[in-house]
């Protein structure tokens, strides 16, 4: 496993949110939305909110190899067997399983496909939850479920891509 490529891909959220959060995107309407004001953003303990953001995203980079990698799978089935000792039965199929599929569906497409279907499936339901007993509205919804949606897909992507 390339460990950078989990730190890189860490990044992501931040660097998306710096986007789509910026008030010439969706930062006005999701302030509204959030009932937040510019004076709120200037008393908020940035370095921490920031520090905190990067943690979580490096969490979330950890566990989509499981969710856009196929072959990480592959492991589960072998699972208190030899596999990396080739000259038992495990590990000689697992070797030759691996030679023949290792790569396969291994692209930025195919992460991003998976990474998108994770928000989807997971991060907007998670949005909208809270959402719903915070009082908050649709627009709320939409732009943090969007931010989400986006970030899981170039997640996934890199991910899927270059670990």
């Amino acid at each position: 496993m390339n460990i950078a490529v989990i730190f890189i891909s860490a990044l992501i959220p931040l660097l998306v949110g710096f986007i789509w959060y910026h008030p010439k995107v969706f930062g006005t309407s999701w302030m509204k939305a959030a009932g937040l004001t510019e004076e709120d953003g200037k008393n908020a303990n940035m370095p921490l909110i920031f520090g905190l953001t990067y943690v979580f995203s490096v969490m979330l980079a950890l566990i989509f190899q499981t969710l856009v990698i196929h072959q990480s799978h592959l492991q589960s089935l072998f699972f208190l067997q030899p596999i990396h000792d080739h000259s038992t039965e495990a590990g000689a199929l697992y070797k030759n399983i691996m030679d023949q599929y290792g790569d396969s569906y291994r692209t930025l497409k195919h992460g991003a496909f998976h990474g998108t279907i994770a928000g989807v499936f997971i991060a907007l339901p998670l949005v909208a939850i809270n959402a719903l007993f915070e009082r908050k509205n649709f627009k709320y919804i939409a732009v943090n479920s969007g931010y989400w949606i986006l970030s899981f897909a170039l997640m996934g992507a890199a991910v899927c891509a270059f670990l």
